[in-house]
């Protein structure tokens, strides 16, 4: 097995030491379509655009068009963007008049990005 230290590498220069932990653990773990799909959840987050929406709306809800000002974008990147995040259910949306007002889906993803932000500023 190998591990990644710095810049070098470590092998475990043996076979299975812990067969009975390598078979419970195997038996716990979650298909593959499980994740796929987490890893398409996170791919979201790889986007700089749609981190900074995601976090500019963990503060507020937003409509679009004050989405594009804060970010300097144009409206229709803005669109593209929410669109994205909606069918990942990241994001919904409430009207209200001729306004649409963006939210995030529910507080995991606010756990999400907060706990990913703790992460990177430790």
């Amino acid at each position: 097995m190998e591990h990644k230290h710095g810049e070098e590498t470590v092998l475990c220069d043996c076979e299975v030491i812990h067969g009975d932990l390598v078979e419970t653990i195997g038996r716990e773990m979650p298909n593959d379509g499980i994740f796929n799909r987490l890893s398409q959840f996170f791919k979201v987050f790889g986007d700089p655009t749609r981190s900074k929406i995601i976090w500019a709306l963990d503060r507020h809800e937003m409509c679009g068009c004050d989405l594009a000002v804060l970010l300097n974008m144009t409206k229709s990147a803005i669109s593209h963007q929410l669109a994205f995040l909606k069918q990942a259910d990241l994001v919904r949306y409430r009207r209200e008049g001729k306004v649409v007002f963006y939210s995030l889906a529910d507080d995991h993803i606010k756990q999400i990005l907060e706990a990913g932000e703790e992460h990177i500023n430790e």
